[in-house]
């Protein structure tokens, strides 16, 4: 039986609950446990897969096909652990299967009811977590901020597994915004205490606090806050602002949040080995030489819509100890006549995956400035399809070349529709999850990986229509990676140019701190090397 550690949010959103689990997670699994971690989101999509990148951030692909939470993706990256589509629950998705067992009379007769139906199903997503990881510590974080509505049933879940496990098997982390007033020059613990107060109404009491605050604090902050929260004071952990959320877990190691839950818990700790995560941190710290990356996007206003690729080229970047900068570009407005002008001086381009017509023909014009002019690029899933356009317009002279995506007329179907697949339903109905890719020998791709396959992460629907294959090679492109079973385009490269290359998957999921993804290593060392 798994021990279970529940992240609540207080006061605002975006304080970090999703970083403060990963970061314990970090903690105790380099002390020797098997760590899992699952995100509850109080939203009513059955998952994130159709929300808009800009209301939400980036849809984060589990290699079983799941379309979770952005969250998931720290989570896999600071604890370096394969989550699943279990690890990402919305209310949505628990309200639809509860309504499915009523139609299908799964419950008798009975009224259908919140308490008990809707967190009996929460309950079981616990505990089916449970039998799936084998973890010896399950860190769960719930979204929003205690006081939501939405959130009510999954606390009131948590509250009954407390009752059902006791608090030797159960913890709660409660993430609290501990504001500064410059005016009066002080801080305030009064938002910590409304917010635990409103916990206490749902019948939990936080077992930790973590002040989240924008500089240190002294202890008669500590004391006042553990006093009016009925908490121990070595149990209040103050959590300044960082420069780098890889700095997180030695910060909380600092005050041995780790240490606190194995002693509630009753976990049995090996000594905390941190050394990667120091190198990292060192290796964070000593990168001083900017790099540059123009990142031609259709969803700019929010950088998390591309949050796992913005994190997989700083993870490059540090590896040879440069800071990367990011120089978004609009796709939406790029033209013509202002390409020069955005993009003169680019010393690397990437063109990021995305959805629908908007920004299309701009990704293309990108594409073909960086081919023309020998600037290093990567394409990521629809990155590399707009490569493909490019190259049948530019090269090929197939003037009207085009993905039936957008234009199903185009006498040039560069890429076309899965064979299977439709564009009736839109959720879920993608090519998901993890497949191996065999990797042609003597190329960059194989170069890249340093083998002969790949095993990456897919989320789209159209595929490279191999009616052009035979052309596309005669002219100098190489299809350097295949998905063998279906004999399906995965990689292409362009060696006319020092660094091209473009991968139908998206190569960012499996980016990690220590161990960055090959196609970013290789393209930070091409723009280095520029």
């Amino acid at each position: 039986m798994a021990k279970h550690i529940f992240i609540t949010g207080g006061v605002v959103s975006g304080l970090g609950k999703g970083i403060t689990g990963s970061s314990l997670g970090v903690l105790l699994k380099n002390s020797g446990l098997k760590i899992f971690m699952q995100k509850f989101d109080p939203y009513l999509n059955i998952d994130p897969g159709t929300i808009n990148p800009i209301e939400h951030g980036e849809v984060y692909v589990t290699d079983d096909g799941g379309e979770t939470d952005l969250d998931l993706g720290h989570y896999e990256r600071f604890i370096d652990v394969n989550l699943s589509k279990n690890s990402s629950t919305s209310a949505g998705r628990i309200y639809y299967e509860a309504l499915e067992k009523e139609r299908n009379g799964k419950y008798g007769g009975k009224t259908v009811q919140v308490i008990p139906h809707i967190t009996e199903e929460i309950k079981q997503r616990i505990y089916k977590a449970e039998l799936e990881s084998q973890a010896d510590v399950i860190i769960t974080e719930v979204g929003g901020t205690v006081g939501d509505i939405e959130s009510q049933p999954f606390l009131e879940a948590l509250r009954q597994v407390r009752m059902e496990r006791g608090k030797d098997n159960v913890m709660f982390v409660h993430v609290a915004l501990l504001p500064y007033l410059k005016v009066s020059g002080e801080f305030k613990t009064k938002p910590i205490q409304h917010s635990v107060k409103e916990l206490l109404n749902l019948g939990i009491q936080p077992d930790v606090i973590i002040a989240r605050s924008e500089m240190e604090f002294d202890q008669k902050l500590k004391d006042k806050i553990s006093l009016l929260c009925s908490i121990p004071v070595e149990n209040v952990i103050e959590c300044p602002d960082s420069d780098s959320i890889y700095k997180v877990p030695l910060v909380i190691e600092k005050w041995n949040l780790h240490k606190i839950a194995a002693e509630q818990l009753k976990l049995k700790l090996d000594n905390t080995n941190l050394e990667d995560w120091k190198k990292l941190v060192s290796n964070i710290e000593e990168s001083k030489d900017v790099l540059t990356v123009h990142i031609v996007g259709k969803y700019v206003e929010l950088s998390d819509a591309y949050l796992s690729v913005m994190e997989s080229l700083k993870f490059a970047g540090y590896e040879i100890k440069k800071k990367i900068k990011f120089n978004w570009v609009n796709a939406r407005k790029l033209t013509r006549e202002n390409l020069e002008s955005e993009l003169s001086g680019a010393k690397g381009i990437l063109v990021p995956g995305g959805f629908g017509e908007d920004g299309v023909e701009g990704k293309i014009l990108a594409a073909e400035f960086a081919r023309v002019n020998n600037i290093p690029y990567l394409g990521i899933c629809l990155g590399m399809q707009i490569a493909c356009i490019e190259f049948a317009r530019n090269v090929l002279n197939l003037k009207d070349a085009h993905t039936t995506e957008i234009n199903p007329n185009t006498k040039n179907p560069i890429i076309d529709i899965m064979e299977g697949k439709n564009t009736e339903n839109i959720g879920g109905t993608l090519r998901l999850g993890r497949y191996v890719t065999s990797l042609k020998s003597g190329t960059l791709a194989s170069e890249l990986y340093n083998g002969d396959t790949a095993i990456e992460r897919h989320r789209h629907r159209y595929e490279f229509n191999n009616d052009f294959r035979k052309i596309f090679e005669e002219n100098g492109m190489v299809f350097s990676g295949i998905y063998t079973e279906k004999d399906l385009v995965e990689i292409i490269e362009y060696p006319k140019n020092e660094f091209f290359i473009a991968a139908q998957y998206h190569p960012e999921f499996t980016s990690r701190p220590n161990k960055p993804n090959p196609l970013f290593m290789g393209f930070v060392n091409a723009i280095n090397k520029r």
